[in-house]
């Protein structure tokens, strides 16, 4: 099944219309891939993308790329330039093509050098950061999408799997990570979400560390946070294991994540807001005693982005909708000793939630570890 890349570019209309816009411009990444279908590298040549509020699609492509671009947008009102001659006068033509109007980019994606490209030719006054306008378009995914998850998330799952049986004591967190990445690929990823955490004893406690050469010693938690992406879509798993044994204090801290993790995807349900969400798993982690171990919020939307909208944290009063798909990752850190995270891809159905990841959340013990 092939998305309907049209109708997903006429979603734009009426948000560009409701907010005064009268286009949208995309640089290389989700929001282009979803609305073309098509993946560009984000590299020193600007390549954008325009939908209009009358549903025309511009774009300014480097000569290199007219071959894919063409051939997928060949109705596309096109301005290509060559490295010799330089982007500037393209910029100009298509200020004259769309003239005088506002122009919604992605502010936490476009770089500096095309929002100025633009405000050069548009005026700076007219470019307006609409992210959260922008992403809209994603926030509910179609079956379609959701089939293409689950599929990374499969792919993921038998990863973790298969690499946790083939671990051994004194192996290095890179070691750890290599053999699953490996997997993830010999399994069919076409990539991963996000630079893979694998991270043992201490270095745990760092919620996003960054994989080393200390090695996994009896006794130490191993936090996994990983994810495969199928066909653009990202899968986001966080599970923590040990090592031969698991103190009495640690299991004490692992259970408290778990309980959280539980109530966080029961609580799940069309309506609910993020911030109830939040509030939610977070008093049930802090009524454990674990108050000074808390250090982020609940999670996050998942899809194209590892993390895109919505955002379940405090203060985020945005409602759950059937067809949004969010992650609940409680954690507890302590410094220079344990983190524990427990992280689910939870998708909101008609009348509650459906988790995607179905690994094992119980404590893991690695006992066939050497």
């Amino acid at each position: 099944m092939t998305p309907n890349f049209q109708q997903r570019r006429s979603s734009l209309i009426h948000i560009l219309k409701k907010n005064g816009l009268g286009a949208a411009a995309f640089v290389p990444g989700p929001n282009f891939y979803f609305f073309t279908g098509l993946k560009f590298s984000l590299m020193e040549r600007p390549t954008l993308m325009f939908v209009t509020d009358s549903g025309d699609v511009l774009a300014i492509m480097p000569e290199l790329e007219r071959e894919m671009w063409s051939a997928a947008m060949g109705g596309a009102t096109t301005f290509y330039w060559q490295d010799s001659d330089g982007f500037d006068k393209v910029f100009s033509d298509l200020a004259y093509e769309l003239g005088t109007t506002k122009i919604g980019i992605e502010g936490q994606r476009m770089r500096a050098f095309e929002s100025n490209a633009l405000g050069a030719v548009f005026g700076s006054d007219t470019i307006i950061d609409a992210q959260a306008e922008l992403a809209k378009p994603r926030l509910l995914k179609s079956d379609y999408e959701v089939k293409l998850i689950e599929k990374a998330i499969e792919i993921s799952e038998i990863s973790l799997s298969e690499t946790l049986e083939n671990i051994e004591t004194g192996m290095t967190e890179i070691a750890i990570r290599a053999i699953l990445m490996q997997r993830m690929l010999a399994n069919g990823a076409d990539g991963f979400a996000f630079d893979i955490i694998v991270l043992t004893g201490g270095n745990a406690a760092k919620p996003h560390g960054i994989p080393g050469d200390t090695q996994l010693r009896p006794g130490a938690p191993l936090l996994i946070d990983f994810g495969a992406t199928y066909q653009g879509y990202s899968a986001d798993i966080t599970r923590t294991v040990f090592c031969e044994h698991i103190t009495d204090e640690h299991a004490e801290i692992y259970e408290a994540v778990l309980a959280a993790n539980i109530a966080g995807r029961q609580m799940a349900a069309p309506a609910i807001t993020c911030h109830e969400i939040d509030v939610k798993v977070s008093n049930t982690l802090r009524k454990t005693g674990f108050d000074d171990l808390v250090v982020h919020k609940t999670g996050h939307g998942l899809g194209l982005d590892v993390h895109e909208a919505p955002n379940v944290m405090i203060n985020n009063h945005t409602p759950l909708e059937s067809g949004m798909l969010i992650t609940i990752e409680p954690g507890l850190y302590r410094s220079n000793d344990i983190g524990v995270r427990i992280e689910d891809d939870v998708l909101i159905t008609d009348n509650n939630s459906r988790s995607l990841t179905k690994f094992k959340r119980s404590p893991i013990i690695l006992r066939s570890a050497k």
